[in-house]
């Protein structure tokens, strides 16, 4: 799907056809709309398999007279009760007039840009709209890693109160989330840096602070990412050993119940033998045996806190 939006009058418009200086939306487009977006801005067709590839690493090209970009972006999805956070790549490309974004998918970042709710956007200002665009990236990726910690913390109360595979699920799925988020704001750092020599795109001297902005955000990002994974890598090895402790109690007191309940069935087996030599053959000695002796290990039993 294409869609064109430009700045007038400081609002994002959108447009019916292609104008110099406007954006050009693609998600998830035909193989006829690439075609035809090849031939008319002179593109390479390596760029759009590029932004497509939901593998794709961030990275710079630069091809004659077009730069693309690729950078990881944060998404969130519904896994049925449960919420997943993963990366998927944006391909940003910069023409003579006009600049395009490529992505497999919709996304709530550029759809703030096309609904207006990013303010001072300029459309024909190719190098700050791709910053501004990061800039906005990189603040998702922030906001995606409070809502991690949000997340992790409740799920940790919930375990505390009870040991449920559903909650240790949940907390892996977690860890999975900050393992891509740690590793695609290392990849979108990278980018930055060549950006920030001014070899990929032309930089001007009102750029070079919002630009600076972006690698403070995406630093803070990759500091938040990695220490949220320490810590919940912790606390999913303090899980573990507490459930593992668990077990070894449960099975302690299984034991000592298991030890006690043998006592009065070796003591009637010996009385429900033929034999004559032993004492007190009557019905209330061999009970009252079996009793005593099964107080006595319950006594010995407690003394060693094997019921705790």
């Amino acid at each position: 799907m294409l869609s064109y939006y430009k700045t007038i009058d400081g609002k994002m418009t959108a447009l019916d056809q292609v104008e110099p200086g406007c954006w050009i939306r693609c998600v998830d487009p035909t193989d006829e709309e690439i075609r035809s977006l090849i031939r008319d801005f002179h593109i390479e067709p390596d760029f759009f398999r590029s932004a497509l590839d939901e593998e794709e690493s961030s990275h710079i090209d630069i091809e004659d007279e077009s730069t693309l970009i690729v950078v990881d972006i944060p998404i969130l999805e519904k896994n049925g009760k449960n919420l997943a956070y993963s990366t998927m790549p944006l391909g940003i490309i910069i023409t003579e007039k006009n600049i395009l974004t490529v992505c497999l998918r919709e996304n709530p970042i550029m759809t703030e840009f096309a609904e207006g709710m990013v303010k001072n956007v300029q459309t024909n200002l190719k190098t700050r709209f791709t910053l501004t665009i990061m800039l906005r990236i990189a603040t998702r990726f922030l906001q995606y890693l409070k809502q991690i910690d949000k997340l992790s913390d409740k799920v940790e109360r919930s375990l505390r109160k009870s040991m449920h595979n559903e909650e240790l699920i949940q907390l892996l799925d977690i860890e999975k989330s900050l393992v891509y988020f740690s590793s695609s704001l290392k990849a979108d750092e990278i980018t930055m840096e060549k950006i920030m020599r001014g070899r990929a795109i032309k930089l001007y001297d009102e750029d070079q602070e919002l630009l600076e902005d972006v690698l403070i955000e995406i630093k803070q990002a990759i500091e938040m990412s990695n220490i949220y994974l320490n810590i919940l890598s912790g606390t999913m090895d303090a899980f573990a050993s507490v459930i593992s402790n668990n077990l070894n109690v449960v099975m302690k007191v299984l034991a000592s119940i298991t030890l006690l309940m043998s006592i009065p069935t070796i003591i009637s087996s010996f009385y429900g033998m033929n034999v004559d030599w032993l004492p007190f053959p009557n019905f209330w000695f061999p009970t009252f045996l079996a009793a005593a002796c099964m107080l006595v290990a319950y006594w010995i039993l407690k003394k060693k806190e094997m019921f705790h």
